[in-house]
Parts: structure tokens; C-alpha cells; sequence
């Protein structure tokens, strides 16, 4: 061999080999089974069925909305989602001050990395009239560069539609819904192009504003009481006062009768007191359920649809949501298990399909409500410039379903929004708002899976050398009239450090710690002090738990009927093969498109309302019940517990440990 070709063989390469890091390793090894998994993607078309429309009347429309969901309930609670279109006439005044010069702030959502599971950045910080200034502009850019022939393409043909056919194809030089739905799910699972936009998401309305007006009835959470209308009959539909004081009106619903939400009179954002979102084209609101699997309903209050993706609540179909989330993200998710929780991923409804998992779509155009169902799984993004509203509701249905958040929290240390056991009885405290058998019957079958968990654990405690000192210390009785501001603060203060569960019967406390106190399951993990240094504190005795069981069954027979015995067959889990299956086209789907069938997408921006004269405007408004502002306080001492969302210390990294 020649001495050239010696020195050939031993250059080095120009550029140096670097080795990965265990960290990259693992997700270009994540990367490459995705790759095999996913071999069937079309060209970011998606062929998902839509969810049900509905069309209350005027006499639903001046009614309890919860009266009507539960009318619907039956058939829409299948698809997980569902669009309310209200009837003609309903036309609420926008009350939103665009022109306001205070600022919110936005999240920076990279499009192109919305399957990956980061947490989104800081976005800038926007008037309303700055964002929406903003986002008209970029979407015009979008269209201007996407579709430059959209206008003169829809002038010169009388058969082009927002809904989709033949027409609208036109080798995807006209934007529709379909067309726009395409061009986001090239961007998001593709990543040819990089793309970031800002979301105005979770806008706290006690400091920017409901686009409701509010009611002077007491009605919602923040707002006023005018002693001359608060005994006057409910306005009828079209009335002055109307907007204000319906039921429709998202600052009233969570306290609408018969919602379980009326109970929890402590504003608690984007539950019981809704958030505001200001949207731009594409900006996305990612995959998650409601917090403790609650009711959800938006309203699209001015701007460009939104596109909406649901599966149904069933636990079956969650799993399988999770399950698909978790082979794609499993490395991400070593790191961070409870990553569903922070909405942060967004992976196409062909995935699901893909495994089996039913998925349905609405588009929700200005005016229009969606309603989401207990545990439901949902995500979407806006197609233009729009500002919406959401809260929470709940009706007696949903106590089981609260059942099932509470244990999820608990597995994933995740502090819940409020006590589910102090909701619960509380409940138990207000039975004349029980109106069926049914939901009577779900109530008792939680209050008697809590009571025999709880005094089993205090028996085995007890045996075990902790201390019972419930006849020497004095503890404040627990509230069961409402869950108010006061209330909900001492439950911060009681949280479990293991679980972060509210312990609101009992707790296990140490000598070594005055702060530190842990629900009866796991006292374990607390310290490791000896169990004879241990005690056990108790809000609620035995047999005051036993008596309101008793109250709760006695009531339970009073509701009992021959009519309601269909009702409580709906307790027993059906067969299989007596599910029904869903019809092709879901209800109401046919009559929507066709109302929609020649709209098209605005991407002006959102503006004031000229409707909103000085006199419609929101008053200054205070808490009902309260002079805190709307949101969740934690107290920063306290000798039995100290709210804590420290993921970091050792005592909860060895409760995730034992947990995962």
C-alpha cells in the first residue's frame, strides 16, 4: 500500500461524528416507530363524521339549559360533543371593550411541534384591538398567499359552498373550512413549514370582561344585585333584560337550578367564572378533558369559525385516546406522566381512527354554542380571527364522573379545582335538589363507597399504633351550606402531601412536622417517623357520616316510583350487543351544513359592538357572596398543611415513584 493512500485512509471526515445524548437517542428512537406505525397519512385530508347539531326553540331558549342538555343528552353524549344553534332572534350584545387599552397575555404555540408535548412559551402581550389587528393581518397574509384566486373564483361561481362538494374542490384554490382544515394538519404532522402563532387563551373576564352582560339577580358569580329586579319574573326572549338574566348567558349557567355548580359560590376561573379566548387562524386549543370531568359549553361570540374535534366519554374510548397518546409520546412521557393534563399536544383524528377510537367534528360558527360531555376527550383550532367564552357546568348525572377525576388526580398528585367529597356532601345537605331517583341513587352509591373507605381506613390506622385524638383537639366542623371563599381556603390548607387530595373527613398528621398532613391512604409516605408518633385528626365523626347516609337513603325511597324504575336500570351497565349504533349522518348535521352552505370566512377583525350603548354596558361589578375576586387563593401557612405544587421534593417524588 502507498504511502498516499495511507495518509488518504486516515483523514479525518470533514466534519466530526457527534454522539448523541440518551435523551435524543430516545426520541429519534420514538421518532422511528412512529414512522412505522404511521405509514397511512393522506395529504392532511381527514374524513372524520361531524358530531349532532340541535335547535332549541324560543321556549328552550327561555328555560334551563340544563333542562334541554339533559333532553339531548341521550343522543349526544355518544359523540362526546355537540352544537346548540340558537333560533332566530337570539342576538346578545357583544360586551367585550375592544377598545380597551389593558393587556393580555398570550401563548407562543409552534404549530409544527404540537405532536412533540412542549410546553408553550411566552406569546407577546396584546389590547384586544392589538390582537385582533394582528391576526387579521396574518390571516390575510395566509389567504392572500394560499388561495389568490378564493375571491375571484367565488364571485364567478353560483355553486361553491363553505361545507364542502364538488365545487369547493377546485384543485384547492378555494379556502372552506375543509380546505383550511388541510393546510393546519400539513403544518402540524408534516413539518415542512415552521409556523408559530399567538393564542389569547384563558383571558380572565373579572379584570377584561364577559362578552355576556351581567346579571343584576345575583345570578353569576361576579357581577351586581339590584334589590327592584331580583323578585321580578324571568324576561322573556327579546326583552331588555333578557341577556342579562337567561340561563344562556355563560356567567349564569354554573348556578342555574339543578347545577351541582350553584353550590360552589367561591369564582374559581374558567369553571364557575368563564374565560375569555381571543383566536387567530390555526391558533389551537389542544386535546384534554374538562377539569374533574366536568360539563363544558362555548360560545362563539363574534369572528371566524372554530373547528371542533370529540370522542365519546365512555371510559373505554378515553383509554383509548391515552393509549394513542402514549405510543407516540411514551419517552416524553418517562418524563412528565401526567402530560395530557397540560394541553399542550395536538395529534390528527386520523391516529384515533386509526386504533379504532370513534372521533367526531363540529364547526362552530359565530353565535353558536358547544357543549362537551363528562370525560369527553377535545381539541381544535380557530380558523380566523374570533373571540369565544367557556365555563363549567354540571348536572346531578355527573357525580360518578367527578368520582373517576378525583382517583385519576390523586394517581398523578394533581390537585383538584375543589373538594369532590365536600361537593358530594354537600349535595347530600341540599336533597330537595334531587328531582329523580336516578341521580338520587348515583349520589348515595359515592357517599357509600366514601363513608366505607374512610372509616376502614381509620379502623386499620388505628390498629396499626396511630393515635386518635379527635376527642382532644377541636377542629371547626365541616361547612356543608355552600363551598364558599373561607371553605375552599381551609381546604388548600388540608391538602395530602402525597396525593394532594382535599382531606376533608380526616387527616394523618406527625409530631416531626406542623404543617405537613396526609390522607388516610397515604400516611405511609409522609415521614418516617414511627406510626405511635403519628395522629389521626377528624372534621367528620362516625356517626355524622352514617346519619347522612341514612338521610340520603330515606330520601332515595321518597323518590322511588314504578316510572322511575326504567330510570335506575340506566345505573347497570348495558351489553353490548344492546348499545345502539349511531346513525350514518348524526342528527341535525344535514339541516346545519345547509344553513351554512354559502357562508364564508371573515378574517376582519373582531370590533366593539355598536349595540353596546354606555346603558348595556357591564357594571362595576363585586362578588356575589363574596369581596375576594374570582379566583383560587392558597394561603401560605397553616399548622395542619400547606397547599403545595412543588412537584420536586423527595417526599413526592417517591408517591410519583410508587405511583407510575
Amino acid at each position: 500500500m502507498s504511502h498516499r493512500a495511507n495518509k488518504r485512509r486516515r483523514r479525518k471526515p470533514p466534519q466530526a461524528y457527534t454522539q448523541l445524548s440518551a435523551a435524543e437517542e430516545r426520541f429519534f428512537q420514538q421518532a422511528m416507530r412512529n414512522s412505522k406505525v404511521d405509514t397511512r397519512r393522506p395529504d392532511g385530508g381527514l374524513d372524520v363524521p361531524y358530531a349532532p347539531s340541535f335547535f332549541p326553540t324560543i321556549e328552550d331558549m327561555e328555560g334551563n339549559p340544563l333542562d334541554y342538555v339533559e333532553k339531548i343528552r341521550p343522543q349526544a353524549q355518544k359523540y362526546g360533543i355537540c352544537k346548540i344553534v340558537p333560533p332566530a332572534g337570539w342576538s346578545p350584545p357583544f360586551c367585550v371593550d375592544m377598545k380597551s387599552k389593558k393587556k393580555f397575555q398570550t401563548k407562543d404555540q409552534l404549530l409544527h411541534r404540537l405532536q412533540e408535548g412542549i410546553s408553550f412559551g411566552d406569546g407577546d402581550d396584546y389590547t384586544a384591538a392589538e390582537y385582533q389587528k394582528s391576526a387579521s393581518e396574518r390571516a390575510k397574509e395566509w389567504k392572500s398567499k394560499r388561495y389568490p384566486d378564493h375571491d375571484f373564483l367565488v364571485q364567478h361561481s353560483g355553486s361553491v359552498t363553505s361545507n364542502g362538494g364538488e365545487a369547493n374542490d377546485s384543485n384547492g384554490k378555494i379556502m372552506t373550512p375543509q380546505s383550511l382544515e388541510r393546510d393546519y394538519w400539513n403544518i402540524v404532522e408534516t413539518h415542512t413549514q415552521e409556523l408559530s402563532v399567538h393564542y389569547g387563551n384563558d383571558v380572565d373576564t373579572s379584570t377584561f370582561g364577559s362578552g355576556f352582560p351581567l346579571s343584576e339577580r345575583g345570578r353569576a358569580i361576579q357581577g351586581n344585585i339590584n334589590p327592584e329586579k331580583v323578585n321580578l319574573p324571568d324576561p322573556k326572549f327579546g326583552e331588555e333584560d333578557y341577556y342579562k338574566e337567561t340561563w344562556w348567558n355563560l356567567n349564569n349557567i354554573p348556578s342555574a337550578p339543578d347545577s351541582v355548580l350553584r353550590h360552589v359560590r367561591v369564582g374559581i376561573n374558567g369553571i364557575n367564572v368563564p374565560w375569555m379566548y381571543h383566536g387567530c387562524l390555526f391558533s389551537t386549543f389542544c386535546w384534554h378533558n374538562e377539569d374533574n370531568y366536568l360539563y363544558s359549553i362555548n360560545y362563539n361570540h363574534k369572528g371566524a369559525p372554530k373547528q371542533w374535534y370529540g370522542i365519546p366519554g365512555t371510559k373505554k374510548d378515553a383509554e383509548g385516546l391515552e393509549k394513542v397518546f402514549k405510543r407516540y409520546l411514551s419517552m416524553k412521557m418517562r418524563d412528565v406522566p401526567d402530560l395530557l393534563h397540560h394541553i399542550t399536544t395536538m395529534f390528527s383524528p386520523r391516529l384515533l381512527q386509526n386504533d379504532d377510537v370513534p372521533v367526531y367534528k363540529v364547526v362552530q360558527h359565530a353565535g353558536e354554542f358547544v357543549v362537551t360531555f363528562p370525560m369527553a376527550f377535545h381539541g381544535g383550532f380557530s380558523l380566523g380571527p374570533n373571540v369565544g367564552e367557556a365555563v363549567n357546568f354540571a348536572t346531578h348525572d355527573w357525580i360518578a364522573h367527578g368520582s373517576e377525576a378525583n382517583e385519576r388526580y390523586r394517581s398523578f398528585a394533581r390537585p383538584a379545582v375543589f373538594s369532590h367529597d365536600r361537593l358530594t356532601f354537600t349535595m347530600a345537605a341540599h336533597l330537595k335538589d334531587q328531582k329523580l331517583y336516578r341521580t338520587c341513587k348515583l349520589l348515595l352509591h359515592e357517599l357509600e363507597r366514601v363513608v366505607a373507605e374512610e372509616l376502614s381506613l381509620r379502623r386499620e390506622l388505628i390498629s396499626q399504633g396511630v393515635r386518635d385524638v379527635s376527642d382532644m383537639v377541636s377542629l371547626p366542623q365541616n361547612r356543608l351550606d355552600q363551598l364558599d371563599e373561607e371553605s375552599a381556603d381551609y381546604d388548600d390548607k388540608r391538602l395530602c402531601h402525597g396525593c394532594k387530595h382535599v382531606c376533608f373527613f380526616s387527616a394523618v398528621a406527625c409530631e416531626c412536622s406542623q404543617s405537613k398532613v396526609s390522607c388516610l391512604r397515604h400516611s405511609h409516605y409522609m415521614c418516617r417517623c414511627a406510626k405511635d408518633r403519628r395522629y389521626l385528626l377528624t372534621w367528620t365523626g362516625e356517626e355524622e357520616m352514617k346519619a347522612t347516609l341514612d338521610k340520603v337513603r330515606q330520601y332515595c325511597q321518597i323518590l322511588k316510583s314504578n316510572d322511575d324504575e326504567e330510570a335506575e336500570s340506566e345505573l347497570k351497565p348495558k351489553d353490548k350487543s344492546e348499545e345502539e349504533e349511531l346513525p350514518e349522518t348524526a342528527s341535525g348535521v344535514a339541516e346545519d351544513l345547509a344553513n351554512h352552505e354559502r357562508d364564508s370566512i371573515t378574517f376582519d377583525p373582531v370590533l366593539s359592538d355598536p349595540k353596546n350603548s354606555p346603558s348595556t354596558k357591564q357594571p362595576t361589578s363585586r362578588m356575589v357572596g363574596s369581596s375576594n375576586p374570582p379566583s383560587r387563593v392558597t394561603s401560605d401557612e397553616s399548622t395542619i398543611g400547606i397547599h403545595s405544587d412543588d412537584k420536586d421534593s423527595s417526599d413526592d417524588d417517591n408517591f410519583a415513584a410508587a405511583k407510575n
